[in-house]
């Protein structure tokens, strides 16, 4: 996706807010007929049987058939994709969508005259019963054939485009690079580098608590609760753009340093679950937890492993994280003592001091993955030479 800032009339943004809440409407009637569902029932209808419902809907309500048939049918068609993906294991049971959350509708069957530069930092998208809408030529446009609009929280609208882009490079030089994800540090490299999210700055955090505060005072549906609610959403945006920014820089460098990446196969969703537990079985350190969650979410790990497999397809290798940090990478002895703290690692065995992320780092970059009885399992390595030069370091 190649994402620009759009910049829409007045005008225009009442029709693009028509299109979001049209396709969240008929979104949320597909997660409704699919939570009706039951075994004997029948089977669901599919893309053209609720095309024709739709047909039917629109028909019956004015309301409706105002609205663009294309947005409404895409986002069948989005939706349907969903349980695709859902069935098949990679994510979660579409969930219903909500407005002020959720806004935004895809178009399909762009042709390329639907795209025209203007000057050079504008161009403009054609987009149903809006027509053209300005938006910020901050790079070549890739000619895709779909293209998706969005507004965050703060107001902000991006359009989208879909395109596959090309692989970045390795050097083909046959490194291999190990990187350890953690909270202090996002992402400690095996070369001992330490790369951090940039998040918020020491000034902005605590404008944001005092925002967040003066949110949980303020009436619901009060003009007080929606400035400050709008204040804290240009906060957290603000955020989230520097780790997107974040994450795609550094996995372009990684990627074209190196032409295999090994990473720890964590589970993130696991990791980041609630701990309140239930009224019978209330969780313990539920506010240590909750920390402990936001710091990951913050770090950005899933994002970052996430475009290095999209940059250097069959290049990122996935190790068993078992030990990893409690595992020498000078001698191979294992021992949890040897983690002194979050930052030291010194070995008890050969005395070897080193940061404690990097020498995680090392292990994972050797393919090392500890049995619980002790036993050392090494992946196969795709070059032996730089495999060799990671454990003499």
């Amino acid at each position: 996706m190649s994402r620009y800032r759009l910049d829409p009339t007045p005008k225009q943004e009442l029709i693009l807010l028509r299109h979001c809440s049209d396709a969240r409407y008929v979104w949320n009637l597909c997660v409704e007929q699919e939570a009706h569902w039951r075994p004997g029932r029948g089977r669901m209808p599919g893309f053209a049987e609720r095309c024709r419902q739709l047909t039917d809907a629109r028909a019956d309500n004015p309301w409706l058939a105002e609205g663009s048939v294309t947005v409404q049918q895409q986002a069948i068609r989005d939706h349907g994709q969903a349980m695709t993906r859902f069935f098949a294991g990679t994510h979660r049971r579409p969930s219903g969508r909500k407005a002020g959350r959720d806004e935004g509708f895809r178009v399909v069957a762009v042709k390329p005259s639907y795209v025209r530069r203007l000057n050079r930092k504008s161009g403009e998208v054609y987009v149903p019963k809006a027509g053209w809408v300005r938006f910020r030529w901050s790079r070549q446009v890739p000619g895709a054939k779909s293209f998706r609009v969005t507004r965050d929280r703060r107001g902000h609208w991006h359009v989208a485009f879909a395109y596959i882009p090309d692989p970045v490079a390795g050097p083909g030089t046959g490194d291999v690079v190990g990187i350890d994800r953690g909270v202090a540090v996002s992402a400690a490299l095996s070369t001992g580098e330490m790369l951090r999210v940039p998040g918020l700055s020491v000034r902005e955090a605590d404008r944001l608590r005092r925002l967040s505060r003066k949110l949980a005072r303020a009436r619901r549906g009060s003009g007080r609760r929606g400035r400050a609610k709008m204040a804290v959403a240009r906060l957290k945006a603000r955020e989230t753009d520097r780790r997107k920014d974040w994450a795609e820089k550094a996995s372009t460098d990684i990627a074209r340093r190196f032409d295999v990446i090994r990473v720890e196969d964590l589970r993130i969703r696991d990791m980041t679950r609630s701990a309140k537990g239930t009224v019978e079985n209330p969780g313990r350190n539920v506010r240590a937890k909750a920390g402990l969650n936001r710091g990951i979410r913050r770090s950005g790990w899933g994002l970052l492993i996430r475009r290095l497999e999209d940059k250097a397809p069959g290049r990122v290798e996935k190790i068993n994280p078992v030990y990893t940090s409690q595992r020498c990478s000078a001698c191979g002895h294992i021992a949890r003592e040897s983690r002194e703290s979050q930052a030291l690692f010194r070995c008890v065995a050969c005395n070897y001091t080193v940061n404690a992320d990097v020498n995680a780092a090392r292990n994972i970059a050797a393919g090392h993955a500890v049995t619980a009885r002790g036993g050392d399992g090494i992946s196969q390595p795709l070059n032996r030479e730089p495999q060799l030069a990671l454990l003499a370091l």
